[in-house]
């Protein structure tokens, strides 16, 4: 088969397309064809050496994928040779073939594709466990999304709205700001202009938002403290730098600034999240964005793509 293989840590271009051994199931494993791999932004940083997690030479990237159940091991319950899935948390998705455990392979509803299928795995269950994990929202809160245009964010936006949420969220592109209003924004922000917070307490009747998630935390969470309603969560999501802030401000509101990674979650917290979206996804409520399409061959292209400015969705690679 062929896949992406890492021989050293670096830029994009140590990613090579190569032909290596087929892999092949144990018992309670899975063998996927892949149809579409995810590309999350971890993925750089591991292929990078930045990340703390340091994969063992060489290696295949690639944690979220979606396709065919291609041949499964021993003693596998859960789905069987024909089904089409999606998988998460596995290793090597950039490839042809990909084995996992059948506890992390989910089976894909038919509304969705297999592009939108590699869309769920990161993406959906960062945006469920900060939302519900972190935050503890409920229905009838106010929850502001930062940079709700990318992956993440179209999925925070869609689970937001799904569970009776009043969105309010921001892009820095005229697309971004159309295509979050399509996924059910009640108001979108242009976070380019200069003071957009302010038009906050005009939406919340003065009271500020109970939720806000964050994908840039350097740049935006003093302001964050500015618009939030008392007793109010701050999920950081995201961060690129060091940020000085007003504690007092936190205080005067009682307010939580929780971080958030989703590979601290436990393999049965993971479990529960997928399980808790399936329903959703089955009724068409969520429906991932894929923004760009890109041959397996293009990973490199790929990885400069996803940390780019002006996201619109999810890139995934074509095998």
């Amino acid at each position: 088969m062929k896949a992406i293989v890492v021989r050293e840590l670096g830029p994009p271009e140590v990613m090579q397309l190569e032909e290596v051994s087929d892999p092949f199931p144990g018992d309670g494993e899975v063998r996927i064809r892949v149809r579409a791999a995810g590309v999350n932004p971890v993925d750089t940083y591991i292929r990078a050496g930045t990340s703390a997690t340091k994969p063992k030479l060489p290696y295949t990237p690639g944690g979220d994928v979606a396709g065919v159940v291609d041949l499964v091991g021993g003693g596998v319950t859960r789905v069987k040779k024909g089904d089409r899935v999606y998988a998460y948390s596995v290793a090597g998705g950039y490839a042809e073939l990909v084995v996992c455990p059948q506890a992390v392979v989910v089976p894909l509803p038919d509304l969705i594709s297999v592009q939108q299928g590699a869309a769920i795995g990161v993406p959906y269950a960062t945006a469920w466990r900060a939302l519900f994990g972190r935050a503890q929202a409920h229905a009838g809160e106010v929850v502001l999304i930062h940079g709700a245009s990318g992956g993440v964010g179209t999925a925070a936006v869609q689970i937001a709205r799904a569970h009776g949420l009043t969105v309010i969220a921001t892009a820095g592109t005229a697309a971004g700001l159309r295509l979050i209003g399509e996924l059910g924004a009640q108001h979108a922000l242009n976070h380019h202009e200069a003071g957009y917070l302010q038009q906050i307490p005009g939406f919340t009747s003065g009271r500020g938002v109970d939720v806000v998630l964050e994908m840039l935390a350097n740049v935006n969470l003093d302001h964050d403290l500015d618009v939030l309603a008392q007793r109010g969560r701050i999920v950081i999501i995201g961060n690129r730098g060091r940020v000085e802030i007003d504690p007092r401000k936190a205080m005067t509101k009682d307010a939580a600034i929780l971080g958030m990674l989703v590979f601290n979650a436990s393999p049965e917290e993971l479990r529960d999240i997928h399980e808790r979206l399936a329903p959703d996804l089955k009724a068409g409520l969520l429906t991932p964005v894929i923004g760009k399409e890109l041959p397996l061959g293009e990973a490199a292209k790929s990885h400069v793509a996803v940390l780019e400015p002006g996201a619109l969705g999810k890139i995934v690679l074509i095998p």
